[in-house]
């Protein structure tokens, strides 16, 4: 068939989840109240790390950086998905859906560098205290985010350009919850091997770099940890790493859970599920886990809190 003829796909028809009505509507609910708390979670992280004096610390920098990333992960995914949920499918133009999945694409790149950069914080702390402050200047620390943002938004943006030149012309219909880059590669009608190998040569580095620096830091971190005498003062190293570690963990199993370990046994609303864990689960737990094993930021809350009251007598 001639390039000329084809009838060009301009418009996508999102599925979502092909269950009862009621059960639609429970997920909605869902789904609309996690994403309420997700957005409300982080906000508040990152004033709270504005606010606070007692937050202004290179590790608190850090993640309120990574609430920035978790609220638009979010909100790129959610509202649109609600409205699926709502109306049982939905369309989405084709620039719309590419745009949508650049925004998570970027944010998702950005969360695994600033994961790493978060452990060589960790691992400048605790293997070299006595130069933390001369090393973790609030200037580098500005250089070393900026530096994620940028490299995630504009080298990804190089993939997602080749993405929006591809033709689309048979069925326009994703059975996801959003746009991936799975089902856009499936409803394509030019060739895709040129994207595909362009997932491996960008994704690969963006996976494998800062899962290397992690590991190495962790390394550093334990055997330095091991060393200290005091079993208390081992405490306290590990508890400064511990909701790090929380974070990485979950971020990296949700991811490779659905982009790495083979799926070909998996139903497509198991797909769905897992795809979750990472666009609305992780947004929504990381809040969690820093202000809930954080003293920190717990008493941060606290002080605020007090403030907002003392204000109102």
């Amino acid at each position: 068939m001639q390039e000329s003829n084809l009838t060009v796909v301009t418009e996508f028809y999102l599925l979502g989840f092909q269950i009862s009505q009621y059960l639609r509507i429970f997920l909605f609910c869902l789904f609309l109240v996690v994403y309420c708390f997700a957005l409300s979670g982080n906000l508040l992280i990152i004033a709270l790390v504005s606010t606070s004096k007692n937050l202004h610390t290179p590790m608190y920098f850090f993640i309120s950086q990574l609430s920035i990333s978790d609220i638009l992960v979010i909100t790129d995914i959610v509202p649109n998905m609600l409205h699926i949920l709502l109306n049982n499918g939905g369309t989405i133009t084709v620039i719309d859906c590419i745009t949508q999945f650049y925004f998570l694409c970027a944010s998702e790149a950005f969360e695994c560098l600033l994961l790493a950069v978060m452990s060589y914080d960790r691992y400048v702390a605790i293997c070299n205290p006595l130069r933390y402050t001369s090393i973790m200047t609030n200037g580098y620390c500005a250089i070393l985010s900026i530096a994620c943002w940028v490299f995630a938004f504009s080298i990804l943006l190089i993939f997602i350009i080749k993405t929006a030149k591809l033709i689309f012309c048979g069925p326009n219909t994703i059975d996801h919850l959003f746009c991936d880059i799975v089902p856009l590669l499936e409803l394509a009608c030019s060739d895709t091997f040129i994207i595909q190998l362009e997932i491996f040569i960008i994704g690969f580095p963006y996976v494998f770099i800062p899962t290397t620096i992690i590991v190495i830091s962790y390394t550093y971190i334990v055997v330095t940890v091991l060393r200290i005498p005091s079993s208390s003062g081992k405490k306290k190293a590990f508890s400064t790493c511990s909701s790090h570690l929380i974070v990485v963990s979950i971020f990296y199993w949700t991811i490779f859970s659905v982009y790495v370990v083979p799926t070909k046994g998996l139903t497509l609303t198991m797909s769905k599920i897992l795809s979750l864990l990472y666009t609305v689960f992780t947004p929504f737990i990381n809040p969690i886990i820093y202000s809930l094993r954080n003293k920190d930021i717990s008493k941060a809350i606290q002080d605020t809190m007090y403030r907002a009251s003392f204000r109102h007598i």
